[in-house]
């Protein structure tokens, strides 16, 4: 199955979270664009990314911004990531047999959707890729009409990109 690109409707879902709520992607996008990041908590990828993603979370937050991260992994271990790498946001848990990564046809974590209020995926991006996470908060500030912080602080050395 191919991965849901840019300009293809997202498939709906319905997950529980780490938190005991439900998230219905529909509900979701009654509220503004929602940022999906699928992940596993093994992945280097995802460990590195998270915390990037977290910024754009906290920069967005104050408007209404959701980033709804999706795991592969039981509700103890993504618990577990959250905490040791700072995230904030929701946590979902997409288990066995992973219906909704299937649906989304996930080959790599991380694998991040940007899907607006309509449906659409805006953009998506598999493993860390920095210009892609700049599109994101562009993207993001110009929905909520506001103007972020740099995502990046000129003292951090951080790739172009990692493979997920």
């Amino acid at each position: 199955m191919a991965t849901v690109a840019a300009g293809k409707h997202a498939p709906p879902f319905e997950l529980t979270g780490t938190d005991g709520s439900l998230y219905r992607l529909g509900e979701g996008l009654r509220h503004g664009p929602v940022l999906a990041a699928f992940f596993k908590v093994s992945c280097p990828t995802c460990q590195y990314a998270f915390p990037f993603i977290e910024r754009i979370y906290q920069q967005f937050r104050p408007q209404g911004g959701q980033v709804w991260s999706i795991s592969q992994d039981d509700a103890r271990a993504s618990e577990r990531f959250a905490k040791e790498h700072g995230v904030s946001f929701p946590i979902l848990i997409d288990d066995h047999p992973y219906e909704t990564s299937r649906a989304y046809g996930l080959k790599y974590v991380p694998t991040l959707f940007l899907i607006l209020p309509n449906g659409q995926v805006d953009l998506m991006s598999d493993g860390f890729a920095r210009a892609d996470l700049i599109e994101i908060q562009k993207r993001l500030a110009k929905h909520f009409s506001v103007a972020p912080p740099a995502l990046f602080l000129p003292n951090e050395r951080v790739p172009e990109f990692k493979p997920g």
